[in-house]
């Protein structure tokens, strides 16, 4: 079967339909929230029944997510979720954790993350082995990809990151069919698996936490590996993904997505970059009109496949300076904390370079030589890893050297 249900083909009218149903139902749980009794009470929620509905909602921005999260964390009972999450603890499979930190509730029922449609349009398939290279260390990735490859019927190898020899072992005496991951740590495999004089059994891949421009793609087809990307949050899983017609991301069949000016509310015009917000029909974590602080544009027309749901141009940037690194984010919040935590530190500039996946993170610092000690740098390194989960070469710079742009991070990445 090429689609993994009906909803791929469905026509412009079953989608208003399904949407007038669906919708008016979201709002209602989402009212049932302590967030959605506070903000969204006053809503006629069967009067919101299409996108244009929608937008009259106010939107909710990640940083206003986090800011909830951590006032409820600090009460008796704590909520760690910021007064979001409708059900109890009783429906909860795991709680989880992504930088920020921003907690994500993981509920036992099938494939919540709604990550079997990307897996099954990248070609995965009931019985294949899957290499499942996402982290499952607090962050959710790993149990979105598996939760979905289960769904699926596939078997998965839970490899995590990290200890690549003893994954290329690994790969080598199991021998899977399909890999989960970020694209760069894919290169690194197959590079490694070159190197030692033996082609890797993997003949597919969806990878994601990354940027996987064209010309990887390319490459890795050229070494015997179909590889596609999705693009999804750790807040609502899925949002789009790729097809073997390589025309953009089609956004998942249970996910709206509007796009509008980035910090504002308005939507842009169509085919024009805009900020990414999402609502998902998810009745137990019911986010309405949540703001990803990701860039995209809405790509004209249907997929040559045949599905026919809405298609973005896939991941265009942030709105903000946050950006993501070796599949983590990383936001210029943390690297105030960093300069606040030691004196020396008057002024801070992390810059990302790289090609083809290949992120390198530098941390350029200028300090103050009078407040300097013995053993700095090793200081400035834990705290870096610390806060930002991530391996940084540290550059010490002279004195006011750094430009003065109001950035504190700066891509440089190509993405070509």
């Amino acid at each position: 079967m090429q689609y993994f249900d009906s909803l791929e083909t469905l026509t412009k009218q079953q989608r208003e339909d399904r949407l007038k149903e669906l919708l008016p139902k979201q709002i209602l749980c989402a009212q049932n929230t302590p967030y959605g009794k506070e903000f969204l009470s006053h809503i006629e929620a069967l009067k919101i029944q299409s996108l244009a509905d929608l937008s009259s909602l106010p939107i909710l921005r990640k940083k206003s997510l986090m800011d909830r999260q951590g006032v409820a964390l600090t009460k008796i009972p704590v909520d760690p979720f910021g007064g979001f999450y409708v059900r109890t603890h009783k429906n909860l499979k795991r709680v989880l954790a992504s930088p920020g930190p921003i907690y994500e509730p993981d509920i036992q029922t099938k494939d919540y993350w709604r990550m079997a449609r990307a897996l099954y349009a990248a070609g995965f398939r009931a019985g294949d082995l899957v290499h499942n290279a996402f982290s499952y260390h607090f962050t959710p990735g790993a149990y979105m990809m598996e939760s979905g490859a289960f769904a699926i019927g596939c078997c998965v190898f839970p490899a995590g990151v990290g200890q690549t020899e003893q994954q290329l072992e690994a790969i080598r005496h199991l021998r899977p069919t399909a890999y989960t991951g970020t694209p760069s740590f894919l290169r690194i495999l197959l590079e490694k698996s070159l190197a030692l004089g033996w082609q890797m059994s993997i003949e597919k891949a969806l990878v994601s936490g990354e940027a996987c421009p064209p010309s990887l793609t390319n490459w890795f087809s050229e070494h015997g590996v179909a590889v596609y990307q999705c693009y999804a949050t750790a807040d609502v899983g899925l949002i789009a993904y790729e097809t073997q017609a390589r025309e953009g991301l089609i956004v998942d069949d249970n996910m709206m997505v509007e796009l509008v000016e980035p910090h504002g509310e308005k939507w842009v015009e169509e085919g024009a970059v805009g900020e990414v917000v999402v609502t998902s029909l998810n009745e137990h974590y019911p986010l309405i009109r949540f703001a990803t602080g990701d860039l995209s544009a809405v790509l004209l027309g249907h997929c040559s496949t045949g599905r026919t749901n809405m298609r973005i141009k896939g991941w265009l940037g942030r709105s903000d300076q946050t950006t993501k690194i070796k599949g983590m984010f990383v936001y210029p919040i943390q690297l105030n904390q960093i300069s606040q935590r030691f004196s020396f530190v008057r002024k801070l500039r992390l810059v990302v370079t790289g090609e083809k996946a290949q992120d390198k993170a530098t941390l350029y610092v200028e300090l103050a030589p009078e407040t300097l000690h013995e053993g700095w740098i090793e200081e400035l390194e834990r705290t870096v890893r610390e806060i930002t989960k991530l391996r940084m070469e540290i550059i010490q710079v002279p004195v006011d050297s750094l430009p003065i742009d109001g950035k504190i991070i700066e891509d440089l990445r190509d993405y070509t």
